[in-house]
């Protein structure tokens, strides 16, 4: 479901796969190849929420630009080819590009991800806190853990375009 508010209605490429199931508001641009999957919520009711090209947002995600408790927020930005997991929820600032943000994982306000990071899954990543790029994030509260190997590398790089394979054959198949 897309919907306006404020005046806002989300800008979606023609590319990109949004599930029937999924719910985006607002100041919302999505990106070429970049798909948003059942249950996911995408909120830009209080600040813009701009998503690149070949992104994933998996199923029951939640990205918010703000809180009720405070003050407008920055627009936040998602970069390209990022995977954002199943149950994450994210209402960071900025995530890079290629990066993995694994599933349930939690990015509180004002985060920034650098490019090339993964933040594991059931991670939480505390407010204000900006995570160089090349990154491998664990924990609660999460913490850099050591650069991300070659294979993750690989696998925050290539990952996307399975889903895009996929989305593909969800908009023939009229899904």
């Amino acid at each position: 479901m897309i919907r306006s508010v404020n005046g806002k209605t989300p800008k979606i490429a023609d590319s990109a796969f949004i599930s029937e199931a999924a719910y985006i508001v607002g100041d919302v641009e999505i990106g070429e190849n970049s798909s948003v999957w059942p249950g996911a919520v995408i909120r830009g009711d209080i600040g813009k929420i701009k998503i690149g090209k070949n992104s994933v947002v998996e199923d029951n995600c939640v990205i918010h630009s703000g809180s009720p408790n405070l003050p407008p927020m920055a627009e936040v930005t998602i970069g390209d080819n990022v995977i954002i997991g199943h149950g994450a929820v994210s209402n960071g600032r900025r995530i890079g590009n290629n990066v993995v943000i694994g599933m349930n994982a939690t990015i509180l306000h004002d985060v920034e991800i650098g490019d090339n990071s993964l933040i594991a899954a059931g991670s939480v990543v505390t407010e204000k806190t900006k995570i160089p790029d090349n990154s491998f994030v664990t924990g609660v509260p999460g913490k850099i853990r050591r650069k991300i190997t070659a294979e993750q590398l690989w696998w925050s790089q290539n990952s996307p375009a399975i889903y895009r394979q996929l989305a593909q054959r969800y908009k023939r198949e009229g899904l």
